[in-house]
């Protein structure tokens, strides 16, 4: 192989001669960038008369020439090119690698309601086929017919268990504590400030508890649900199970939604107790109420049913979190932005949702008498 070049009359005459495959020779390339880069000519001819074999290696080099040219406006002439590389040249310089630009185009507000409509109806029914999608899932696991590792299922659930237990416990404790300081405020002013240990424990079983441990998961899992889909999503890794024929509900949604409908429930019960420990730390040591006093008046308010429901929806908010995890990451866009904004929309949804769902769980718990 041989690179070859000469300037005659404002005219730069390249000439690339015998096999130009895997050529590596950088001396020869830097000598002709520099040429060309310095030399005051109006034409460039690229001579491939006496070219043989050839690779991406040569396009590369002819690519940097003419790039060059046209900064430099003068004019590229192809003499004896092999069509191939004629046809691979121009299609590197036809594609446009500018951004589009962004047209603001105002609508009609009437316009623009109908298509905030639209899209939100979009949305929701792609949510719907999902959740949809995931029952069909879950159906196939409880017949043994679903596509997912089992160690998939046992790393989803090691990390939303014991590695959740050191946030749940603090941040209830601190919620158990806050609850009974705002009690007290009251109770004090008539005498009864006893009852901080029924507010304590009503209020963490019933609903404190798995709201808060709901809102640490929805952070803590659910964000990270929507990160690793996400990435695996921008590195066409979903696009390769579906090529193979694996449902991406089966192989990536069953394991992290089954280990966290399990855990919940049992973080609950763990938000539940520290709760009530926190609240029973400013009960005992500054309001100076005994402990076994403090003890009789929580036992006697914790209700069976309070407790029941405060599982149940640990396990509606278990969930919640692993359906909007799972759904911002497989719906991810396919760069690395994409999967900042899954995740902010996946733990924002969660919450949202998990206070819609508690007000409707709480509307029908009431009309039932629980």
């Amino acid at each position: 192989m041989e690179l070859t070049h000469h300037i005659s009359q404002q005219t730069m005459t390249v000439n690339f001669c015998g096999d130009f495959v895997n050529y590596t020779d950088d001396t020869a390339k830097s000598a002709l960038y520099n040429a060309f880069s310095g030399a005051k000519v109006t034409t460039l001819n690229l001579d491939c008369h006496n070219l043989q074999q050839w690779d991406s290696t040569l396009v590369v080099i002819i690519c940097e020439l003419i790039k060059t040219a046209r900064q430099k406006s003068v004019t590229e002439q192809m003499i004896g090119f092999p069509e191939s590389l004629k046809r691979l040249v121009n299609l590197a310089f036809s594609v446009n690698r500018n951004p589009p630009p962004h047209d603001d185009i105002s609508q009609p507000w009437l316009e623009a309601l109908g298509s905030w409509g639209v899209s939100r109806w979009n949305a929701f029914h792609k949510g719907i086929d999902f959740i949809k999608q995931t029952f069909i899932s879950l159906g196939r696991m409880f017949v043994g017919k679903a596509v997912f590792r089992p160690v998939d299922f046992l790393f989803a659930l090691e990390d939303c268990s014991y590695k959740a237990l050191g946030i749940v416990s603090i941040v209830s404790f601190m919620v158990g504590l806050i609850l009974a300081f705002v009690g007290a405020i009251q109770l004090r002013m008539f005498g009864v400030e006893i009852y901080v240990a029924s507010l304590v424990a009503i209020g963490m079983t019933r609903i404190m508890g798995a709201i808060m441990t709901g809102i640490i998961m929805s952070g803590r899992t659910g964000a990270s649900y929507a990160a690793t889909i996400g990435t695996m999503q921008v590195n066409e890794e979903i696009d390769a199970l579906r090529t193979m024929g694996i449902p991406a509900t089966d192989f990536l949604v069953l394991p992290r939604i089954s280990s966290l409908i399990i855990t919940m429930p049992i973080l609950t019960m763990l938000s539940d107790f520290m709760g009530i420990l926190g609240g029973a730390a400013v009960g005992v040591f500054m309001l100076d109420i005994p402990v076994e006093e403090y003890w009789k008046y929580t036992y006697s308010a914790l209700k069976l049913h309070n407790f029941l429901v405060g599982i149940f929806h640990g396990f509606v908010y278990g969930f919640v979190i692993s359906i909007c995890g799972c759904y911002y990451g497989i719906n991810c866009g396919r760069n690395a932005d994409s999967v900042g904004v899954a995740t902010t929309k996946a733990v924002v949804s969660s919450i949202v949702w998990m206070i819609l769902v508690t007000g409707l769980l709480t509307v029908i718990f009431e009309e039932m008498g629980l």
